[in-house]
């Protein structure tokens, strides 16, 4: 919890600017962006920038699980990454509870680091190979000396238990485990500082489908039981619609559709967003879909199209499509409050 002497105590906001935030909201993103610099020349100098996140806004509501889906190269994982701040920001704000994790100092990141975890996606490379396991999971204790040796020791056996796991493996190496253990450790090393958010960064994606399924439960138990609001990226749409409650699709380092997760399923409106769930195979052939895939390649975010960035590839594109790039606006058509799309033929099509 924050130190109620911190200067972020009370809702203050990190450079004294008001950050209210709404009773049921955590976690509020403010026009995100991550750029990296393309340097060139004699003199290194910045001719362009990869725009991996370029201007990202959405609330996550406590307890809930937002899904993060998008193509490859979307910026999906990128976006998880900056709100931790293992990236730095290049603009915008990431408020937690009233705290602006985006221009947080050294110290008061340091606090913020016990409320919001993640999960990686590669169970092996996100683990110390040269560790035990039980060192791993008491790794964020000993680092905030929360408790004595012996405390920490306990609560590393009843993480261990409580994501299934024996209190035997403490002292086996994560080359010893199997996938699907490895990334019980690595969820049991996220839950260790009992944090409020978790960001998982497409925690299955490295598995077989048959441990997909217990890991999945087993977040899904978690968060009942411990209360936790989880930021969830993945690109398989299957695992997103079983285990979320709202749903934020991205494109091209841009949410181009958010809302719950029956309106996306069954009512998508942006083209990208029927696309992919066009894409999405069905083994009854009964219910097959007759919507065309996706034409062309993906855009480079060096050099993103003019207007809205889907219009290259999008079957409803018209020429006002490349004047100018479409925000994020409320769609009624829904019956979701929350539905929000960034298209400028979405009362259309």
């Amino acid at each position: 919890m924050i130190d109620p002497k911190s200067p972020m105590a009370d809702g203050a906001a990190v450079g004294g600017v008001g950050t209210e935030l709404a009773k049921d909201t955590i976690l509020r993103v403010q026009d995100l962006k991550k750029h990296y610099p393309i340097r060139g020349g004699v003199f290194s100098r910045v001719q362009a920038a990869v725009k991996a996140v370029d201007g990202v806004s959405f609330d996550l509501m406590k307890g809930e699980t937002l899904g993060l889906v998008g193509e490859s190269g979307c910026g999906k994982s990128t976006l998880g990454r900056t709100l931790m701040r293992l990236e730095e920001p290049t603009e915008g704000r990431v408020l937690f509870e009233g705290a602006d994790l985006a221009h947080a100092n050294k110290k008061q990141l340091f606090v913020l680091r016990r409320e919001i975890q993640m999960i990686f996606q590669d169970p092996y490379s996100s683990l110390n190979p040269r560790l035990p396991v039980g060192d791993i999971v008491r790794e964020p204790l000993d680092v905030h000396t929360i408790g004595t040796r012996e405390e920490r020791q306990r609560k590393v056996e009843e993480l261990c238990l409580q994501v299934g796991l024996k209190t035997e493996v403490i002292n086996r190496y994560p080359h010893e485990f199997s996938g699907g253990q490895r990334q019980r450790v690595g969820i049991a090393r996220a839950l260790a500082l009992e944090p409020k958010v978790i960001v998982a960064d497409e925690p299955v994606s490295a598995l077989d489908v048959s441990v997909q399924a217990q890991v999945i439960n087993l977040m899904v138990q978690l968060q009942k039981k411990l209360g936790l609001t989880y930021m969830f990226i993945s690109h398989d749409l299957s695992v997103v619609e079983y285990i979320s409650d709202s749903i934020a699709i991205m494109y091209l380092g841009r949410i181009v559709e958010m809302g719950k997760k029956e309106t996306i399923f069954d009512a998508p409106t942006h083209p990208y967003t029927r696309a992919l769930i066009a894409s999405v195979p069905n083994p009854d052939p009964r219910k097959r879909r007759k919507q065309a895939p996706i034409e062309g390649e993906t855009p480079s975010p060096v050099n993103p199209p003019r207007g809205c960035a889907f219009h290259p590839r999008c079957p409803f594109a018209q020429p006002k499509c490349k004047e100018a790039r479409p925000e994020l606006e409320p769609f009624s058509g829904s019956g979701d409050p929350r539905h929000v799309v960034a298209c400028v033929r979405k009362d259309e099509i």
